[in-house]
Formats: structure tokens, sequence, C-alpha cells
């Protein structure tokens, strides 16, 4: 037996082209076969062994796999955004568009799960109707109105109902968020119309209390002058009153320059004298 090895080692030696051909032909079928799998970043291989799913996952890096025997399928697991479109009616019969925005991933570990039950196309199959059907069951919860003036509140329970629907899927919601709404032109005529009667009932509201208060400023006024001139009458007496005419004679007095007036005219000069004389 070891001669005939010996006999073929002699002969590859003797023909060394014969042995390029051979590692040639072992490099081909290492091509083909290709019994090594490379899974990325973000992502991880789901093994199939004759086509059944394994219970292993592949993380990211280099694996080796059983050629013909076993395939292995990568999947992605990065986070990935899904816009959707919606058209759905109001707890008043109003009809809505709805536009919202929705980040999710699989996850890792039950990456052969996903691909099992419902294969690489899971965006078509599950994510977009499950957003429809959450979309249209919770905006049938409020009016078009509360739509508006609640969307916190609206997208919160959006948000919380998908992640519970998809987590069934071993699908997580990484971020959800209500892009816009849209409604009928009669609905947003009418919405326009309320906001411009509040807006301009506010304002008289509050031309109506400016005057109310500038008015009580007013009474306010008048009432302390009027307190003020009751009790400044209350302070006069006839002494007081007394008092003011000598003061106003002495300012006359003093305002006098010492020029008696000239009087044209026969007769005697007038004597003109200030104040009274007193009688005897």
């Amino acid at each position: 037996m070891s001669e005939e090895y010996t006999d073929i080692f002699d002969v590859m030696k003797r023909k060394p082209w014969r042995q390029l051909i051979i590692i040639g032909a072992v490099l081909l079928v290492l091509m083909i076969m290709k019994p090594w799998v490379q899974i990325g970043a973000g992502e991880r291989g789901v093994v199939l062994n004759f086509g059944a799913v394994q219970q292993k996952v592949l993380d990211e890096g280099m694996h080796f796999r059983v050629p013909i025997m076993q395939e292995v399928v990568i999947m992605d697991v990065k986070i990935h955004k899904a816009v959707t479109d919606a058209q759905s009616a109001s707890a008043d019969l109003q009809d809505v568009a709805m536009s919202v925005a929705l980040n999710y991933h699989v996850i890792p570990d039950r990456s052969n799960t996903v691909y099992q039950t419902i294969g690489l196309e899971f965006k078509e199959r599950i994510i977009d109707p499950a957003i429809q059907e959450v979309m249209k069951a919770v905006s049938a919860r409020y009016t078009a109105e509360e739509l508006i003036t609640k969307r916190p509140k609206v997208s919160a329970e959006m948000q919380e109902a998908l992640t519970a629907r998809l987590l069934n899927y071993h699908v997580s919601v990484d971020a959800f968020s209500i892009v816009a709404f849209s409604f009928s032109k009669i609905f947003t005529d009418a919405i326009e119309a309320k906001q411009t009667a509040e807006q301009n009932a506010l304002k008289a509201k509050r031309d109506l209390e400016r005057i109310k208060v500038e008015a009580e400023q007013t009474v306010a006024a008048a009432t302390a002058e009027a307190e003020a001139l009751r009790l400044q009458k209350m302070n006069i007496t006839p002494d007081l009153i007394e008092l003011r005419r000598i003061e106003a004679n002495l300012k006359a007095i003093e305002k006098w320059n010492g020029i008696l007036p000239n009087v044209t005219g026969g007769g005697a000069i007038p004597f003109i004298g200030v104040g009274e004389t007193p009688k005897k």
C-alpha cells in the first residue's frame, strides 16, 4: 500500500503540472460547494439542515457549514423604517387620512422563528397590515377634533397596540410617530371657522375685561376725589374763612405799588383809602 502512495508521489514529482491540476480542482470544488458563510454586521444566520430550520442562530462573523446538507439564510436584524398611509373614520364619522412612521427590528435571537413562520417578506406580510389595523382601531375611538388636540395620546396608544401586536411575531418596535393627519375640505373649513370664532370671542372678552378695569379705575378716582372734597368741607369753619379773607387782603397790599390813581374832571381829588376806617 505504501509502495502505491510512493509511486503516486513519484509521478507527481516527475510531472508537476498534475499537482497544479489537482490543486485547481480542489479549489474549484471548494468555490462551488462554499463550505463557509460570512455573517455581516446587523445580520443573523438561520441554519437549514436539508431545508429544516434549526434552533441555532449564527451571530456575526465567519462560520463553516456542511456542503449540500446545510444552508444558511441571512436575516437582517437592523432597525428598519416603515412609512404607511391609511384611510380611516373617526368616532364622529369623519374621513381621516393618516400617515405614520414606524421603526422596528427583528429580535435577533428569534430570527429562525421569524424565517420559519413568516419568511423574508415580513414587512409586507406583518408590519404593514398591523399598522393599518391599529390606525383604524385607535382613530375610531376619537372624534376628528380630538385626533388633532390629543395627538400625543393617540400616538402613544397606537405605539402600545403595535408593540403588543408585533411582539407576537418576534418583531420589536423602536419608535412610532404620526407624520400627518388630513381631513375633508368641509371639516377643515369648519375647524378654521371655529378657531376664528374662538379667537374673536377671546378678543371680545379681553376688551370687555379691559373696559371693566378702566371703568373701575375711573369710579375709584371719582370716589377718592369726592371723599377728599367731603373731608375738606368738614374742615371749613368761620375762623378759617376770616383767615383766608385777611390773607387775600395782605396779598393785595403787597402787590400795590404806592401810586394813587389819577382822577380827571371838576371837583376835589377824592381820597382813596385802603381797607375800612374803624368807626368811633
